[in-house]
């Protein structure tokens, strides 16, 4: 695991954190606390956490890119901040590495950030001509590998499932056209292939959109990561420690409603079809159930339009652990995983 010590050179911030006031107003810093910032970024959670209260964070993000740019916000807290580079699905394992006994709150700021979409050579974006590349943290099998490897009907049920595509038959068959004069390797080419057949149509998402967000979900397992980042913060929270989660699309608002409804359910669940079985213990009780961005936000941040936070405290009943991913809502393509994994 990379930490990143004062000193060290970094770039300057160009990532807007968005519902950052309410997000942190959730979590309720106080002095002495411990805070985990498990979407570094740019460090907006990180630096508003820090000027709310005399407390420390340990920021986590798995792009060493994220974590070096943390250099001049690390220096300035005075020992307070730690950016540690890795995933947030594993900051139980990070907490106990660091030798954390106790943690205050958590904070997940879902998805990819603007430094990322910006850089072409990161392949994130259509707006760019660049690699198609998409991976966060710069290991596994790339966007392409997907794109130029997988079976058309696995392509098309991945840009389904991920992209919420609906023309998904459409572009994997023409994915797979293309691919045969060759390996498809940049951004632009894909954007190309899916304006071919979706078509451009005036205000409206540009027809790559979903096929770029179901690569860049698969590629970094997107889902995954923020489900098991939801079952960590419930090990690692103290009682009283707040989770709160800013996420960008309704696959990912799914995951966090659909855990923090059954985390914090108090009454059976009673069915016609089955006999009733009494609720567990609650171990999170909702703070803020839904909040979206203001117009004024919106207007200063466009990205911002699409966001939703959803917060919880932690009580004092024992962490339930994990339980099967399809039941939050995470789409299971065997042939994706099977694919990662060979890879």
């Amino acid at each position: 695991m990379m930490a990143l010590q004062p000193g060290q050179d970094g770039s300057k911030p160009r990532h807007i954190s968005v519902l950052r006031d309410e997000a942190v107003d959730a979590l309720a810093p106080v002095d002495g606390g411990v805070y985990i910032d498990g979407t570094f970024g740019a460090g907006g959670y990180s630096r508003a956490i820090l000027d709310m209260a005399d407390a420390h964070v340990i920021g986590i993000d798995r792009d060493v890119e994220a974590v070096a740019g943390a250099a001049t916000l690390v220096d300035q807290a005075g020992g307070r901040l730690m950016v540690v580079e890795g995933r947030f699905g594993d900051l139980k394992s990070i907490v106990q590495e660091l030798g954390v006994d106790r943690v205050d709150g958590v904070v997940l700021d879902v998805g990819v950030s603007s430094m990322q979409l910006d850089t072409a050579e990161r392949g994130f974006s259509f707006r760019f001509d660049g690699p198609l590349d998409m991976r966060m943290g710069r290991e596994g099998p790339s966007a392409a590998d997907l794109v130029n490897e997988l079976a058309e009907k696995d392509l098309a049920s991945l840009i389904r499932a991920l992209g919420e595509e609906r023309r998904a038959n459409a572009v994997a068959k023409a994915v797979v056209a293309e691919r045969a004069n060759g390996r498809i390797e940049s951004t632009a080419q894909l954007a190309r292939i899916c304006e071919a057949v979706i078509g451009r149509i005036p205000d409206q998402i540009h027809p790559a959109t979903r096929t770029f967000q179901a690569l860049r979900i698969a590629v970094n397992d997107e889902l995954g990561e923020l489900l098991r980042a939801l079952f960590a913060a419930e090990e690692v929270l103290s009682p009283g420690g707040r989770l709160a989660v800013v996420s960008f699309h309704s696959l990912e608002d799914r995951i966090v409603k659909t855990f923090l409804a059954e985390r914090s359910r108090t009454t059976p669940n009673v069915s016609r079809h089955a006999p009733a079985t009494f609720a567990a213990t609650p171990t999170f009780v909702p703070i803020v159930r839904s909040a979206t961005p203001g117009e004024e936000e919106m207007a200063r941040n466009p990205r911002a339009r699409s966001a939703r936070l959803r917060a919880a405290e932690r009580t004092d009943a024992a962490a339930r652990g994990a339980g099967d991913p399809m039941a939050y809502g995470v789409p299971q393509l065997s042939a994706l995983a099977a694919f990662m994994e060979r890879a």
